[in-house]
């Protein structure tokens, strides 16, 4: 079937069936490449759905008030000590992490994917990135934080260090003229996505999202707390792009999905699990009110698990329980699925509200 254009003297027909064939081609990766980077028609729905909620929910660092933060921080008895190096640690590790998630997504994974729409929304993935990475210079500005401070904390805090290693080095083997007709390499791309979006993103970043939002619940660094919940709202979008590009590359790619492979995910999960458990100690090396150590790594078990499950992977503590049920409302996995209509934050672009007929597109 063709659509014919009878328009004076020329007749325009456009073959229906090569389109189709086209669409059909789309794949994660080993697809149907084309320059002129066309969406349409959609074949991967809910990443062009991903990509317009995450629009919707764009922000500005600046749109942020810090007068109360900085009065705190030049306070002699607002804060205790514990707090200030919650936050030199959480600026030190974010300002390092948020750029090679960055750089991993545009150098590494959009680059080697082949539907346009999945380059769309990593693109948008990337653009957060640099906000985030920007909120982090707002806030040592605001406070008059030494930048060459943070720069000393990657590599003298081998906490630090040791995470941002971690994930680095699965990255930097993959670059764009690797051949992917291979099951090792298709399982490095797998690896890679599940390492960056559900033991990095998903849950070493939960530690710190989860002290911080502590002091935020005390009334303490307002502007900062509210910076982080909206960094945890895009990390939510974030952990969900990365788990669905998973699963569809397995789909796509059922071979790479052997017993000894979801054994190695697994094993890089614990692996990320400890880590974030010793920085985790780093950041609460003495105790301090309303911030409990053992309870935030309990958390992060909890945390991990629901990455697992959500892989279809097995559970490293089966039966874990959340041990902190009031930062739900902040960091609940479920919550953050409709962390929108919930509205838990409303800082939403109201001209991004309206709603396309999906059935249109």
């Amino acid at each position: 079937m063709s659509w014919t254009y009878q328009l004076g003297n020329r007749t325009f027909i456009l073959d229906r069936e090569k389109a189709e064939e086209a669409q059909a081609a789309k794949m994660v990766i080993n697809g149907r490449e084309t320059m002129t980077f066309n969406l349409l028609p959609l074949k991967y729905q809910w990443a062009y759905t991903l990509y317009r909620t995450m629009k919707a929910n764009h922000w500005e660092p600046e749109d942020i008030p810090m007068q109360k933060d900085i009065e705190q921080w030049r306070s002699d008895t607002a804060l205790s000590d514990v707090d200030r190096w919650i936050i030199r640690m959480g600026i030190g590790y974010f300002s390092a992490a948020e750029g090679i998630v960055g750089d991993n997504i545009i150098h590494v994974v959009r680059e080697l994917m082949t539907a346009s729409e999945l380059k769309l929304v990593l693109g948008r993935h990337a653009h957060e990135e640099n906000i985030h990475a920007d909120s982090l210079l707002y806030m040592i500005s605001s406070l008059g934080i030494n930048p060459h401070e943070c720069e000393a904390m990657f590599e003298d805090i081998d906490t630090i260090r040791r995470k941002n290693e971690f994930v680095t080095q699965v990255s930097q083997s993959l670059r764009r003229d690797m051949d992917l007709s291979t099951v090792e390499s298709k399982q490095l791309l797998a690896k890679n996505i599940f390492v960056f979006g559900q033991c990095m993103e998903g849950t070493q970043f939960y530690g710190l999202f989860g002290m911080v939002l502590s002091l935020y619940r005390q009334g303490k660094f307002p502007g900062i707390g509210q910076m982080f919940r909206y960094t945890l709202r895009d990390e939510s979008n974030h952990i969900e792009l990365f788990r669905q590009l998973l699963l569809e590359l397995i789909e796509e790619n059922p071979e790479i999905w052997t017993p000894e492979f979801r054994a190695e995910l697994v094993g890089l999960m614990q692996e990320a699990i400890k880590l974030e458990k010793e920085f985790i100690a780093d950041c609460l090396p003495v105790a301090a009110v309303g911030l409990n150590a053992g309870e935030f790594s309990q958390y992060i078990d909890y945390i991990a698990d629901r990455r697992l499950e959500g892989c279809g992977l097995p559970l490293l503590n089966p039966g874990v329980s959340n041990p902190l049920p009031w930062l739900a409302e902040l960091m609940d996995i479920k919550k953050e699925q409709n962390f929108f209509e919930g509205r838990v934050t409303e800082y939403q672009k109201s001209s991004a509200l309206g709603s396309v007929n999906d059935d249109e597109l």
